[in-house]
């Protein structure tokens, strides 16, 4: 089993990430990460999906979500070509003895203490899934409360790679 990370351009319109998703459930893919927003152009959404499987399963992937009405453009953002980001806000129980080994902790990962509460902080992350992975890890020492995780943004490094919207705006 591997990862891969599509990254996909769609028309922005009502129940698009549905269709997307139910494809995915109805072959029995599995979705690691999604995240959708809209592009410079509001008529178009950029969606990144990180998938994992087989190199036949992720073939399959990237055929039938190309297959659908909404999607203008599929590729496939490989870790040496592009950059990754993962925002994560974790709500960690801590006393105010315990608190600086929190700060410190943060500053190691160049984190963001963004609330402080009498006996808890929220912590701001972002970095690639290895660099957020760890600060978790290491904040587990203490009691984490909450945890969300956006999943994966990426784009492709350089201009060789580059969509260009207006190409597939005169489409919609």
């Amino acid at each position: 089993m591997r990862k891969k990370v599509f990254q996909l351009l769609v028309d922005n319109t009502s129940g698009v990430l549905s269709r997307i998703s139910g494809l995915f459930s109805r072959r029995g893919y599995n979705i690691e990460s999604i995240t959708a927003g809209e592009t410079a152009d509001p008529r178009i959404t950029r969606i990144t999906i990180v998938a994992k499987g087989d190199d036949e399963i992720l073939e399959q992937i990237e055929k039938q979500v190309s297959k659908l009405v909404d999607v203008r453009d599929i590729r496939e953002l490989k870790p040496e070509e592009s950059v990754y980001r993962e925002l994560a806000l974790i709500k960690v129980k801590v006393s105010a003895e315990k608190r600086q080994d929190v700060i410190a902790i943060t500053n190691i990962f160049r984190a963001n203490i963004i609330d402080v509460g009498q006996e808890s902080l929220i912590v701001e992350i972002t970095g690639n899934q290895s660099k957020v992975d760890a600060c978790i890890n290491l904040l587990s020492n203490y009691e984490i409360l909450e945890l969300a995780r956006t999943g994966i943004a990426g784009l492709g490094r350089g201009t060789g790679n580059v969509v260009y919207l207006e190409d597939y705006c005169s489409i919609v």
